[in-house]
């Protein structure tokens, strides 16, 4: 590989001259700089980035972690991300797996976004003491350098709740999600207060996992067990997915023997039959909020937790009971 020292060798000018002219320097003549630049051209240079990282303590790069990056839920959320990074100079990179934690001891990110459950507590709280900054999503943790931006879980799951009980149905389902997932566990925490609340209805859990397969098995169990009209909420949209895809190929009809209510209003929400019952909350304002909080605490401008609120979507997915 081509360093800065052959360019000075064959331009017969120091290392130091070199590095000026590469980096646009007023130190240098424009005949010289000219001169350094074709050789540089000739010889096919590429930068060292990474020393050039280092020296500048900077990047211009924001990683944003993911546990993993299958269901439909990630697009809007990475483009939120993405347009409020790129309006102030930033570039994004999306990671994943125990071995890209490195980055941010490494500095080869100025900042990270976590919606990653393989990162402990512990971990990015020593991240943070070094000088890391960390912007949240799936936990709480205090700590000057880390920001959370987070989605109001319980309210969501209460709206749910609440609405399955005055549509009148009194048996109701819950398709829980994974329980290492911190949405799921608020969302839970809600559910069980409302249940106490309603204490009437004839409730049940099922395991789920945030995917399509488990909103089919469940489905198939609800189906097993039947014997009224019984009322489901699942944790999220993929689910509830699941759930309408299984029942398609049974006598039972969504909204009539068996109602569904979900949790994201992802874009293919819109176009089920019945229209799905959802919590709705702008995953794109979520990722763009998140990215200022970010650059925010780059800049060392003081910020505050944000919240995500949310709202119903009413579909015919529920129906009288």
């Amino acid at each position: 590989m081509v360093s800065i020292k052959d360019i000075a060798k064959q331009a017969g000018v120091s290392i130091s001259t070199v590095s000026y002219a590469l980096n646009g320097s007023h130190k240098v003549t424009e005949e010289t700089s000219a001169k350094i630049l074709a050789i540089a051209k000739e010889l096919n240079y590429i930068p060292n980035a990474a020393a050039r990282n280092l020296k500048k303590r900077e990047t211009k790069v924001i990683g944003v972690y993911l546990t993993d990056f299958s269901g439909a839920f990630y697009g809007q959320l990475l483009q939120g991300i993405l347009e409020s990074l790129s309006r102030n100079g930033y570039g994004l990179i999306v990671c994943s797996g125990d071995h890209s934690h490195r980055f941010l001891p490494e500095r080869m990110i100025d900042g990270a976004i976590i919606l990653d459950s393989t990162f402990s507590n512990e971990e990015l709280v020593t991240y943070a003491d070094r000088g890391h900054k960390i912007v949240i999503f799936d936990r709480q943790i205090d700590h000057p350098n880390i920001n959370q931006v987070l989605l109001d879980n319980k309210a969501g799951a209460t709206l749910a709740i609440d609405h399955i009980i005055e549509k009148g149905h009194r048996k109701l389902y819950v398709l829980t999600g994974p329980k290492d997932s911190f949405d799921s566990r608020q969302r839970m925490q809600a559910v069980r207060q409302a249940a106490e609340r309603y204490p009437h209805i004839e409730y049940m859990e099922i395991e789920g996992d945030f995917n399509k397969e488990t909103g089919e098995r469940a489905a198939e169990q609800i189906i097993n067990e039947y014997d009224q009209t019984a009322a489901v909420f699942c944790l999220n949209d993929e689910m509830a997915i699941g759930m309408y895809n299984y029942l398609a190929k049974t006598e039972y009809r969504v909204g009539e023997h068996i109602h569904i209510i979900g949790f994201d209003n992802i874009e293919v929400a819109h176009h089920t039959q019945p229209r799905l019952s959802t919590i709705d909350y702008s995953k794109r304002k979520w990722g763009a909020l998140a990215s200022e909080q970010l650059l925010k605490l780059i800049k060392g401008v003081p910020v505050e937790s944000e919240r995500i609120y949310v709202t119903l979507i009413e579909g015919e997915s529920i129906g009288e009971a």
